[in-house]
């Protein structure tokens, strides 16, 4: 017997594309007492880690205020100086001088 394994892909992006953006299932665990109970604060965890991931925090930061063309290259320009001096003082502890 042959399974046709593209329709069952077919069916899952399909479904995947109508919930749309980034999903996270609840695991369902057993407790102590023998249970069913669903995990939602680790799917919570897992949904917080894929948004700082993809820069969902990071962007509505930005997007809560304005800002200019020249602020924005002046906090580039800051950032890029850091990762330089950073850079420059490992080099001097590794090569001791």
């Amino acid at each position: 017997m042959r399974y046709n394994n593209k329709r069952n892909f077919q069916k899952k992006d399909k479904y995947n594309k109508e919930l749309g953006g980034m999903t996270v299932s609840v695991r369902q665990v057993k407790n102590k007492d023998g249970e069913i109970v669903s995990d939602v604060n680790g799917a919570l965890r897992v949904l917080k880690k894929r948004m700082m991931k993809d820069g969902f925090f990071q962007d509505l930061r930005e997007r809560s205020h304005f800002t200019t063309k020249g602020e924005k290259k002046r906090k580039a320009k800051a950032a890029g100086r850091r990762r330089w001096l950073k850079k420059v003082e490992k080099r001097k502890l590794e090569l001791g001088y």
